[in-house]
């Protein structure tokens, strides 16, 4: 099903927007709950989930002017040079719309291979209507069920495992759950 712009929910746009942005610059993915609800699930959230590739000081700075030119700024800072170092010392900082606390994308620079693996094996999909690079699908449910595990994780990894059937790969999910027991536990 084919949605205009117009018909988007405030995620949705802002999701959008914000990715259309940093696309221009580099590598990224949106992670976690927003991906179960651009897939369906129904359920609240405030933010947006984002990694994206390392990036040198100087490359930072284009992309945070080029977000203050479309009207996002940093809760952290209104300075690239502190945001990038909040960034580096892997601190997540948020953004909103100018003049809006809500919604926020919360980004964080990509911190191990488990977040080259997500970045490199980026994919649109096309049930969510969206232009948007996602973690993939089973990555996704390998860190809800392994990682996060709270209920509300736990009905996001079931509802995409119900939604994206076609796509599971257990072995992949495995291999996940093994990288986050070494790398993040």
């Amino acid at each position: 099903m084919e949605r205009a712009i117009e018909d988007r929910n405030i995620l949705d746009k802002f999701c959008t927007d914000f990715c259309n942005v940093i696309n221009k610059h580099c590598h990224y993915i949106v992670v976690s709950g927003f991906l179960a609800i651009a897939s369906g699930r129904t359920r609240g959230t405030e933010d947006i989930d984002m990694i994206i590739e390392r990036l040198s000081l100087e490359k930072f700075k284009g992309v945070f002017e080029d977000l203050t030119r479309q009207g996002f700024v940093c809760m952290q800072s209104n300075s690239a040079e502190e945001v990038y170092d909040y960034l580096k010392d892997n601190i997540s900082v948020r953004f909103t719309w100018k003049n809006k606390e809500l919604p926020e994308m919360e980004v964080k620079f990509a911190k191990d291979i488990l977040d080259k693996y997500q970045i490199d094996n980026r994919v649109k999909l096309e049930l969510t209507g969206l232009d948007v690079w996602f973690s993939n699908v089973n990555v996704n449910i390998a860190f809800k069920e392994e990682l996060l595990k709270s209920p509300k994780d736990m009905e996001d990894a079931r509802h995409l495992r119900i939604v994206y059937l076609e796509m599971i790969d257990e072995e992949e999910i495995d291999n996940v759950k093994r990288l986050i027991k070494e790398l993040r536990l």
